[in-house]
């Protein structure tokens, strides 16, 4: 199969991707939309059920270059499938066990393969795509993510209030299920983008601009994560919302998502990857800056509007910086930027867990102070992204 070759990707293929995408989201996220329930459950406090955020993305920020190491002579027809099939197993048995001991090391063997399946679903996509649709076909396979927003985390908070959170863990099991025959059946065999060999992961790691592009991904993913991650409770200790609301919250927050992730989509290619990221992130630092505003359910629906779409639309552009700024290395920078993703999220977490665990409550003025550590994190990405763009058009210059 040829590199570059328009025909060689086909819409039951990119679909086939983007919904593995929205299966991994689903998993990934429904740990926080079902917190309020997995801390009633299982008789823990917000801060430690807030650990499996935790330590999910850990495993998922070690896993994802480590795994593309290892597997990269695989065909990606077989890994792709084979990385769904393990999340449905995983999520299923998750559902039954019976205490948080028990959850905790399941959950992070489960995750593993979103450490797989998300950059090499990338890596694939851009493989197949020929350069000048590059951006797109990459930005359009992570649609997944926001669709997962829109959908999976309101329905996951939804779930988790009315039924329980094991129900919200078999849902993922089923999406994923799916996620994996469709992808068996979609992808052509034979997907085998050029295998990195050390002296290409070398260049990785001794290229300074590209780990600092990474770096912008890690300082984002914390801004968001210390938020995000403890969101639920806060509306319903915080703000004393019900499950509709809470449901609603999320529910307009992905919608939101997809609409940005959907413009993006569209139009990165032509505006430049690098610049988009600059405005997504000053968008994000805007709802953070805010947040203190936001002392209802509906003042707070205000505030997250410009967060909510630049959020998944700034991830989709890093991948998209990353993989047209050195095609030839994207199956590592993307399994590199995934790992910042989940470091960003581990990060943000645990330092909210922190945050949460010194001030022994969820309401609002520990909100605020998470607010300004999320703020603090994203102006820090917002400043590094725009120093290596800079010093890119030096370069070419």
């Amino acid at each position: 199969m040829a590199q570059g070759s328009p025909q060689a990707v086909s819409p039951s293929a990119r679909w086939a991707l983007l919904f593995g995408n929205f299966a991994i989201g689903c998993g990934v996220m429904v740990v926080g939309g079902s917190l309020n329930d997995l801390t009633r459950s299982l008789q823990v406090s917000v801060a430690v059920a807030g650990q499996l955020i935790t330590v999910a993305a850990v495993m998922m920020c070690l896993g994802a270059p480590l795994l593309a190491a290892a597997l990269t002579r695989w065909d990606r027809r077989k890994l792709l499938a084979l990385a769904l099939a393990w999340y449905a197993a995983g999520h299923a048995l998750c559902a039954l066990m019976p205490d948080y001991a028990a959850l905790m090391p399941l959950r992070a063997l489960t995750v593993l393969s979103a450490a797989v399946f998300t950059p090499q679903a990338g890596a694939a996509m851009g493989w197949l795509a020929p350069p000048e649709q590059r951006g797109r076909a990459i930005t359009f396979v992570f649609l997944g993510w926001s669709v997962a927003s829109v959908v999976g985390m309101p329905l996951h908070s939804y779930i988790g209030e009315t039924w329980g959170w094991r129900s919200a863990f078999g849902l993922v099991a089923v999406l994923a299920a799916v996620g994996a025959a469709w992808v068996w059946q979609a992808l052509p065999e034979g997907i085998r983008p050029p295998p990195m060999n050390r002296q290409a992961w070398r260049e990785v790691f001794s290229h300074p601009r590209l780990m600092r592009i990474v770096a912008v991904t890690a300082l984002a993913g914390a801004g968001q994560f210390t938020l995000f991650a403890y969101i639920a409770p806060y509306l319903r200790q915080g703000l004393k919302a019900q499950a509709p609301e809470i449901s609603l919250v999320f529910a307009c927050f992905g919608t939101l998502g997809l609409i940005g992730n959907l413009w993006l989509s569209q139009r990165v290619d032509k505006l430049g990857a690098a610049r988009a990221v600059g405005w997504l992130l000053a968008l994000q630092c805007l709802s953070m800056a805010l947040w203190p505003l936001g002392g209802s359910v509906v003042v707070l629906l205000v505030v997250v509007v410009p967060w909510a779409l630049s959020g998944f639309a700034c991830t989709s552009a890093q991948q998209a910086r990353l993989a047209t700024a050195a095609p030839a290395l994207a199956p590592a920078l993307l399994a590199m930027n995934t790992s910042a993703i989940y470091l960003g999220q581990a990060l943000g977490a645990a330092g909210g867990g922190l945050m949460m665990t010194a001030n022994m409550a969820a309401g609002r003025d520990t909100f605020m102070g998470l607010s300004v550590l999320a703020l603090g994190w994203t102006l820090l990405a917002l400043w590094l992204s725009h120093r290596v763009r800079q010093e890119g058009l030096r370069a070419k210059g």
